[in-house]
């Protein structure tokens, strides 16, 4: 197809916005004329996944906010929710892109709208190879993918030189024991060099990925490893193996800050961010992290605390109790299948009895099974059967990844509306 024939997808189609489709999970016991319905009067069936609007509203305009006063582009981990209608949200509020993790992912970015996707990630295999030939065929794109070797860069350039396309990349830079990348600067050089015989190849700039770094001074060796990563960036630059502005990315969930800091400097780069979870965000491992950043921001006179707010939790998942065998014990109608439990297992947030909330204390989870949830409940707590529990998750990408449909509730428990995901 040729240039003149590309297309761009700018809107997700309005029937992903609509009702539960029937035979879903989220679906609702008796469709209503209003299209309201109402998780605490037992409207929809349990157990089902709800993202609260406020919260992901907040948590939007949080992390815009924070990327443009660094100066730095926001292209958010899709990974997370992989819900066209959540990138759609999140491009319409200033995202520069949409990060992927996959080349079917990628397919999902660009149906929400996306004009620049970033592959975090190795591109290797021709039938993925050939899905992100046909994006950029298709639509009115820009697909950037990591390589950290020569083997899979000239795997790349065969294959896209038969196609007579042209692929962006970026060298990716990680350090020793840590996940993909090249390990020392040299071989970044030498892959660089390959890439500039490669016609096939675009050298964009170079990513990293920061989380993999730990220890005691941990924030101090990530500076270094991004200080370096910047003057690696401006080196190929020099010797013009970079084509136009180089890119330098970075930023997971943990670091985003450190890494927006230190990215802030290099507006002769086009410095990018990609967390992914704050958009969800939960009461686990990434409100952990969040406390880090906020930590650091005070000790430091950080952006986060002149920003004012937090990112708050979004994710919940209801369920109903199903038994109570014995008197420090229930049984919840809700396992492996539906909720993360890989960081820590669910919290209690609410509590429900005939659309009526019950102030219940003293309840543990405990363990998971596939379809059951073991909880601990203190002696002489009121909790019974047919009760509904509204839970608070830990790592949201695994949650997400358990469901077709997720409710979007008010703050009233009010949903009016669900988001697909497409794992």
């Amino acid at each position: 197809m040729t240039t003149t024939n590309k297309k761009h997808v700018s809107k997700y189609q309005d029937k992903h916005h609509k009702k539960f489709p029937k035979g879903t999970k989220g679906v609702w016991v008796n469709e209503k004329s209003d299209g309201k319905y109402q998780l605490t009067n037992e409207e929809i069936s349990l157990p089902a996944a709800v993202i609260k609007q406020s919260a992901i509203d907040n948590n939007q305009q949080w992390m815009q906010h924070f990327a443009n006063h660094h100066n730095v582009k926001l292209s958010p981990h899709g990974k997370t929710t992989m819900s066209p209608a959540l990138f759609e949200q999140q491009l319409d509020a200033g995202a520069w892109g949409i990060t992927i993790a996959s080349a079917p992912h990628a397919e999902v970015a660009v149906e929400a709208g996306a004009r620049n996707i970033m592959i975090a990630n190795q591109l290797v295999g021709k039938a993925n190879m050939a899905m992100v030939a046909n994006l950029l065929a298709t639509y009115d794109v820009t697909i950037y993918s990591c390589v950290d070797s020569t083997a899979n860069a000239q795997q790349l350039n065969d294959f896209f030189a038969s196609h007579n396309q042209t692929l962006h990349v970026l060298i990716e830079f990680g350090i020793e024991g840590g996940r993909c990348g090249c390990r020392t600067e040299t071989e970044v050089h030498a892959l660089a060099e390959f890439i500039a015989q490669c016609p096939a190849l675009k050298l964009a700039g170079i990513e990293v990925y920061e989380g993999v770094i730990h220890g005691e001074s941990a924030e101090q060796d990530i500076r270094d490893f991004l200080a370096t990563t910047v003057k690696l960036t401006e080196t190929l630059k020099e010797k013009a193996l970079i084509e136009g502005t180089p890119i330098v990315t970075g930023a997971g969930s943990a670091w985003y800050d450190v890494v927006a800091e230190s990215f802030a400097a290099c507006q002769h780069l086009t410095p990018i961010i990609r967390p992914g979870c704050y958009l969800i965000h939960d009461t686990g491992i990434y409100q952990d992290a969040q406390s880090n950043v906020m930590k650091r921001a005070q000790t430091n006179q950080g952006y986060a605390c002149e920003l004012g707010g937090d990112l708050q939790s979004a994710l919940e998942v209801w369920a109903y109790v199903l038994s109570r065998p014995e008197p420090n014990k229930a049984v919840i109608g809700l396992g492996k299948r539906d909720v993360a439990f890989d960081a820590g297992l669910p919290s209690v947030e609410h509590v429900y009895r005939n659309g009526e909330k019950r102030a219940i204390e003293g309840l543990t989870a405990t363990a998971v099974m596939d379809q059951h949830m073991f909880m601990a409940v203190e002696e002489g707590c009121d909790l019974q059967v047919g009760d509904i529990i509204g839970f608070s998750t830990s790592h949201p990408c695994l949650t997400f990844d358990k469901w077709k449909y997720i409710c979007v509730a008010d703050e009233d428990h009010v949903v009016e509306r669900f988001i697909e995901t497409c794992f």
